[in-house]
Order: C-alpha cells, then structure tokens, then sequence
C-alpha cells in the first residue's frame, strides 16, 4: 500500500482529524443535511448518500437522536431546516509541492475563506486559484476492510473486480477496493454477501498521480492536514502527497 492509500486508512482509524466531539458532530451535521437536500429524501433507502453520511455519523458514535433530528430539519419540519449552508472545494498546496484539495460546508463563505488562507500560511503551504489542483482528482468509490490475509484478501478482490470494481489494492492482509460511485453500494453489497466486515465505505477524491515528500515536508504536510480538518467548516481534506512509511508510523503511533 503506498503512503497515501497508508494515510488515509490512518486518517480513517483517527476519526475526523483529532477535534472535539461537539465540532465532530456539527461536521457530521452539515454531511446529513446536504445529503438531504442533494437527494431531495430523508429516507436512507432511497437516498444512498444519505446512507453513508448516516452509516459515517455512526461509525463516530453521534447519537441515533441526533441524527434522526438533522435529518428532520434538513426536509424542513424543524425550525433550523431554513439555515444556509453551502459546500466549497478550496485547493491549494502543501510543503514539498503536494496538492490539497477541501471539502468545505459553511454558512459564511468570507469568513472561512480567511480561516482556510491563514492556516495554509501557518503550516507552510498556500491557497490557491480555483481549478489548480482539482484536475489531479477524480471522484470514486472506496471500500477498506481489514482482512488480516494476503490470500484472503486477494480473494476478495478479485470478487470485488467480479462485482464491478474498477480496481483493487492489496498490502500486509487488508484490502482497498475503488469504484465507480454509482457502483459502490453494489460492490459493498457483494463483500458484505461474503460474510465482510467493512471497516469503511465513502465517496472520495482520489488523487490521478501523487508526489512522493521527503521526511520534512511530509512531517509538516501532516500537520498542516491535520490544521485544516480541525477547522469547524472542513469536513474533509485530501491531498496527492505519498508520504514515507517511517513518517506515517511516527504519526500513527502520536495518534
């Protein structure tokens, strides 16, 4: 697995970057109400992104009240159901020349941009023009489980590819399955027929070529990753950068 597929599956064992569960759950908030709205349903069944924000609130623990209670304001039957809020890509780069792209949810588009554009100068990168670096991305399904086998593994991926995956990554017995989007529930499906436990299952931007960093600029890449998603509007941060293993074990075992 390479140190950007590595990062992401630690960034998915840490949670949303390291912030506090209130922030956490305001996060998860805005994911379900735009979810919501982008589907026009606040049924989960017929609402399949919708269905991962919810199975993601979840997965951190946000309470079934809460969410049930989002999901009541975002069709309108509360009275916050009006509250404007609006999502933004912001790219920019990080130290070493990696690319950063973020998805961004906000009621005060002026307000975030100046958080955002401080704290790329503070951790040594910078914001850039819309459209400098969301070419290198391309929007996928993706799919991690925790196997614990190589050939257990590679067993499931060659089921994954059977189900319509468009490819398959396998390292040290876990497996990382990417799809087109609208064929991520099916392959989901398909593992989970198998008796799979998914350790987590999204729609991502994934990066087309990554840009290898030496140890420094990866140690301050991370950090600045880990600024960003801090920010109460970001709700998610993803970058091209391939980070050395020694790098990712140091920042693992701080996690």
């Amino acid at each position: 697995m390479s140190g950007h597929s590595k990062w992401s599956t630690i960034k998915h064992q840490k949670g949303v970057a390291d912030v506090r569960r209130g922030a956490l759950f305001t996060k998860l908030s805005r994911g379900i109400t735009l979810a919501v709205r982008a589907g026009n349903s606040g049924d989960p069944d017929m609402n399949f992104r919708l269905r991962l924000a919810i199975d993601k609130a979840k997965a951190s623990n946000m309470p079934s009240d809460n969410i049930a209670r989002t999901i009541k304001k975002a069709v309108g039957e509360g009275a916050d159901g009006a509250e404007k809020l609006e999502e933004i890509m912001y790219e920019g780069y990080g130290p070493g020349g990696s690319a950063i792209l973020l998805q961004v949810v906000t009621t005060n588009r002026n307000r975030t941009a100046g958080e955002i554009r401080s704290t790329f100068n503070r951790g040594g990168g910078n914001l850039g023009e819309s459209g400098c670096v969301a070419w290198n991305f391309e929007t996928k399904g993706v799919i991690r489980v925790e196997v614990g086998d190589e050939a257990k593994a590679e067993e499931l991926g060659l089921m994954a590819i059977d189900a319509e995956a468009d490819d398959v990554k396998v390292e040290d017995g876990d497996l990382e399955v990417y799809t087109a989007p609208d064929k991520l529930a099916q392959v989901g499906k398909a593992l989970e027929g198998a008796g799979v436990t998914i350790a987590s299952s999204e729609i991502s931007l994934v990066p087309k070529t990554t840009i290898a960093l030496d140890a420094h600029a990866a140690q301050q890449t991370l950090k600045l990753l880990d600024l960003l998603e801090d920010l109460d509007d970001v709700q998610k941060a993803y970058t091209n950068a391939d980070f050395p293993p020694e790098v990712l074990e140091q920042y693992q075992a701080a996690a």
